[in-house]
């Protein structure tokens, strides 16, 4: 059977000359622009109960451009305007499949400095890529070759907080396929003094990234308070802010690449926590660490990359007691504080690492679900046992 290849964004930073930075400048300023326009048209005929859709929109911005307050949409290529459009469309999608919240207006200084560009927009050629509206190609640093062959379909340019420029190549990947099936399972426990807690007993120490550079950062936003708004030197205290930021994000993003790589390469099945971290971080003594735990972006990184390698991972619920629930004897403790890291089983006498115990819990309750397919939930009333069981038909006696 023919397998699909997967659709796989090469993401490269480049070094622009000034003219194309300008260009560059100018159109996401425009991409920006049409995004607004196009929303307030959808809310204004929203409020009178109309609908707008993508093609009426496009429509929009053709008259748009042959006002002369807004002839200078021409002066950038049309193909981010219009994709833009499409993102705009694709938004209001999911708004009213209630996935998502009613858009909103881009801002000049916080939302991001991105556009895109589809293949009547960009050239590839012999490892050169060339933009519309652009005399000479990319200076792309090429970290890594893209699949041999590879024609990119979008092309999404972008400037991040630190000034520094990125483009994106999505193509597709034929190295990406599905692994050998194997028998193992793994249950992960994240946490704050060890990232992931593996229910082999394996601990993976947190690196807290934001920690290292925590006195640098703050001398730099001291430094960034001082200036004054509207300054040069204040957006140059800003870049340096950002720079730091951008030093923590790629040190993170990068350990977890390689954590969930290796999980994913190593086990069939990969039982995790369906943790409410946006709940969580209104704690705000652990807020600061839960964040920079990042364990949102290590499950997503966890689920595509399962996807991708025909791996399998389970969410177990929320409220499900595994740090309270005996791995041995199943045998449910009223209360553990956060402080307990190791506890004694009343019933069996077993002593329990608090995380390599929770990690063992839900691995065996993640094979559950997905040997009979169970709800997972909370134990409530019964204490002791499982929480998700293979429901069987009670034989009675003669």
């Amino acid at each position: 059977m023919a397998t699909t290849c997967v659709k796989r964004a090469f993401k490269y930073r480049f070094h622009p000359t000034d003219a194309q930075a300008a260009e560059l400048s100018r159109t996401f300023g425009c991409v920006r622009k049409v995004y607004n326009l196009a929303l307030a048209a959808r809310t204004e005929a929203w409020a009178r109960q109309e609908r707008i859709n993508y093609n009426a929109t496009s429509a929009l911005l053709t008259a748009w451009k042959k006002t002369g307050e807004l002839a200078y949409l021409n002066e950038v290529s049309s193909v981010p305007l219009q994709q833009c459009l499409r993102h705009l469309q694709a938004a209001f999608t999911n708004f009213f499949a209630k996935r998502a919240r009613y858009p909103r207006f881009k801002s000049k200084k916080k939302s991001k400095k991105s556009a895109e560009y589809t293949t009547s927009g960009f050239r590839y050629r012999d490892g050169t890529l060339t933009l519309a509206k652009m005399t000479e190609p990319l200076d792309i640093v090429w970290s890594r070759p893209l699949p041999e062959g590879a024609q990119p379909s979008t092309v999404t340019v972008s400037q991040d907080a630190a000034g520094r420029w990125f483009v994106a190549l999505l193509c597709e990947d034929p190295a990406v396929r599905p692994l050998p099936a194997t028998d193992t399972a793994v249950g992960i426990d994240v946490g704050l003094t060890h990232l992931l807690t593996l229910s082999t007993g394996e601990k993976i120490t947190n690196p807290r990234h934001e920690r290292r550079d925590r006195a640098r950062l703050a001398r730099a936003q001291r430094e960034l308070s001082r200036k004054a708004k509207g300054s040069a030197n204040r957006a140059k205290a800003r870049r340096r802010v950002a720079r730091i930021h951008a030093r923590i994000a790629d040190r993170r993003r990068d350990v977890l690449h390689q954590l969930t790589t290796r999980l994913v390469c190593e086990n069939q099945t990969l039982v995790i926590e369906d943790l409410t971290v946006r709940n969580m971080v209104r704690n705000h003594t652990l807020a600061r660490a839960i964040s920079d735990a990042s364990w949102s972006e290590f499950r997503s990184m966890l689920e595509y990359k399962a996807a991708w390698y025909g791996r399998e991972v389970i969410a177990v619920d929320r409220f499900f007691p595994s740090s309270r629930l005996c791995s041995a004897c199943g045998a449910l403790r009223e209360r553990m504080p956060l402080h307990v890291r190791t506890w004694t089983c009343g019933g069996c006498g077993t002593t329990h690492d608090r995380d390599v115990n929770a990690a063992q819990n839900l691995l065996a309750v993640g094979l559950t679900v997905s040997a009979c397919g169970a709800g997972v939930r909370p134990q409530r009333r019964t204490p002791g046992g499982q929480s998700a069981v293979k429901q069987e038909t009670p034989r009675r006696e003669p």
